[in-house]
């Protein structure tokens, strides 16, 4: 075995938003949650981890790089992961660079790992999702493991409990388990992202600054002060669980619409009913909700849902394309671009809903009228960082190409 290799991996992994949420852990160190969860994962064209994982006899220490900046790896989550991964490590045969790595090799060699999102981490877009289910999804590929990904997510979720759910595309489910070693806390895959193709998400990213409560310490405060969310955890969520599970089977637009406007709702009811209080949302988010109540009520049935995860950012799921169209007619009214921005740079991902809504540059967003539902006409610019159009997409795969890779195949480290 030559001591000049390198061998390496590299994966994309998606983003997911949970519509009935996951607040709380019984378990703190397990990552075990109070309730059951069901997210959508997003395209991973649009938001997504990039991570490649390298070993090489030449590495003297386990190094991590995300977003270009060398990261300490002696926190808990990242050790646990790590462990996990190699203790379920097998044989690793690369014929063709006469590379054979034995399961008990796996101990004594080290890694490094080089992540990417292409979105702001810490934000309130679930970067930790996609980051360890990434790092979990391309570690289990390099060291060959045999585990599915329902065991993998198990693993996920000792780094970030929503990373569990980012190993599936679709609508997935985090079971909540009742074993005390978490062997049954996991994710399974309720649908995958072709069984309801018509819908397109639209993420208005108000703020990309670090939230002030990380959601670690918020949830923490939660469990152990708030009422609410005792009374969420025992009679809410499970029957909200398989009503949500039934809309999405049958694609029940104004049901799935309402359970996940009241899981948001109430998960930040939660944050208010904690002590001391909690404030994700600001006025930006409560103006989104606003307007998009107005409308769902004007039309009688519901076009669109919003939900909010622990920060200011509206996740807001059109019911097809063309309430999707109408969606970003109505946010660019309410929420135009600074002058000094174009619409290229303020709408990112699928662009192609710019079309369809009438929208080729500035002027055509100059020239929209107030929405026939809202009788105010006031306008914040600035208000909005930018806007992501997405839709339901998969989940994690393994890139070929190394041109992707983040890591120097000669060194192993970043390029």
């Amino acid at each position: 075995m030559g001591e000049k290799w390198v061998l390496m991996k590299t994966a994309q992994t998606p983003t997911n938003i949970a519509v009935i949420k996951y607040w709380g852990k019984r378990d703190e160190t397990l990552i075990l949650p109070v309730n059951d969860s069901i997210s959508v994962t997003l395209d991973p064209a649009h938001l997504c981890t990039t991570t490649t994982v390298a070993v090489s006899p030449a590495f003297q220490q386990d190094r991590m790089w995300l977003n270009g900046k060398e990261i300490s790896l002696s926190g808990g989550r990242y050790q646990n992961c790590l462990r996990e991964i190699r203790k379920r490590a097998r044989e690793v045969e690369d014929k063709e660079r006469g590379i054979k790595i034995e399961k008990k090799d796996w101990e004594k060699l080290h890694l490094h790992i080089a992540s990417y999102n292409n979105f702001p981490t810490a934000a309130g877009l679930a970067s930790s999702a996609a980051g360890f289910a990434c790092l979990v999804f391309a570690l289990a590929k390099l060291m060959n493991v045999s585990e599915d990904e329902s065991q993998l997510s198990a693993i996920a979720r000792q780094g970030s409990g929503s990373a569990c759910r980012s190993l599936f595309g679709g609508f997935v489910k985090w079971i909540m388990g009742k074993e005390d070693d978490g062997s049954d806390s996991l994710a399974v895959q309720l649908v995958d992202e072709k069984h309801w193709e018509d819908l397109f998400i639209i993420i208005a990213v108000v703020s990309s600054r670090q939230k002030e409560t990380s959601s670690t310490s918020g949830m923490r405060e939660s469990v152990e002060t708030s009422s609410l969310l005792q009374h969420r955890a025992k009679e809410v969520v499970p029957k909200r669980t398989i009503q949500m599970e039934e809309a999405i089977q049958n694609r029940d637009f104004a049901s799935f619409a309402k359970l996940a406007c009241a899981d948001s709702n109430q998960f930040h009811a939660v944050c208010l009913d904690t002590l001391p209080p909690i404030f994700y949302m600001n006025d930006t988010s409560h103006r989104i909700i606003s307007y998009v109540e107005k409308w769902n009520r004007s039309e009688g049935t519901p076009q669109v849902a919003y939900t909010f995860d622990a920060g200011p950012n509206a996740v807001l799921i059109a019911r097809d394309r063309k309430a999707a169209a109408q969606l970003i007619q109505r946010l660019l009214f309410y929420f135009p671009p600074k002058s000094d921005t174009d619409l290229d740079s303020y709408l990112l991902g699928d662009k192609t809903i710019l079309k369809d809504a009438g929208l080729e540059g500035l002027k055509d967003v100059e020239a929209l009228s107030p929405p026939p539902e809202n009788g105010s006409a006031q306008k914040y610019p600035g208000d909005v960082s930018y806007f992501i159009c997405t839709r339901p997409g998969k989940g994690p795969v393994l890139l070929s190409n190394d041109k992707l890779a983040l890591l120097d195949p000669e060194t192993g480290l970043p390029k």
